[in-house]
């Protein structure tokens, strides 16, 4: 009797509290993608991404140039002379290597130099949105396998993070 009594307070108080819990979800990639600040990022970084390739290619075919180049000649070099050159080619190999490294963290720091206070403006949009609609909880639906329950309130928050995006850009 006594575990039948709990066991219909717990059923009655878990309806009782998901009723008080309202969910809403948002795409955070299609907010994103509609974003002008976002926009701009995506292709400086795209641009910046490109320069480094084609840096990067310069010196790949540098180096082949040089390696098809000490093939024409090794027979006419001293072991020693050959030696000098494959340690030329050597250290062209390591620059190009460093490079690569160099352009993949600088991409990573501009990237989330860019893409930070993007986010920031996103997650203060999302919050206005939920405490004006009293919300809960939030789902990202660009993450989300499935959902029947919860409101979408993307249009509010794009709305929302639009304006907060207007107002970063104006600001000096």
């Amino acid at each position: 009797m006594k575990q039948t009594f709990f066991a219909i307070i717990l059923v009655f108080s878990t309806q009782w509290l998901c009723a008080q819990m309202k969910l809403a979800h948002v795409n955070s990639q299609r907010l994103l993608d509609s974003l002008p600040s976002y926009i701009k990022a995506e292709s400086d970084l795209k641009k910046f991404q490109d320069d480094g390739v084609a840096e990067l290619g310069v010196l790949e075919k540098q180096i082949n140039d040089a390696y098809v180049k000490l093939d024409g000649i090794k027979n006419d070099l001293t072991p020693t002379m050959l030696k000098i050159e494959q340690e030329k080619i050597m250290g062209m190999e390591q620059r190009y290597q460093q490079t690569q490294t160099l352009l993949q963290q600088q991409l990573q720091t501009l990237a989330n130099e860019y893409n930070q206070p993007i986010l920031d403006r996103l997650q203060k949009a999302v919050e206005i949105v939920a405490d004006r609609k009293k919300v809960n909880y939030v789902l990202d639906t660009s993450k989300l396998l499935y959902s029947k329950a919860g409101m979408d309130i993307t249009m509010e928050v794009k709305a929302e993070l639009l304006r907060l995006d207007a107002e970063a850009t104006k600001k000096p």
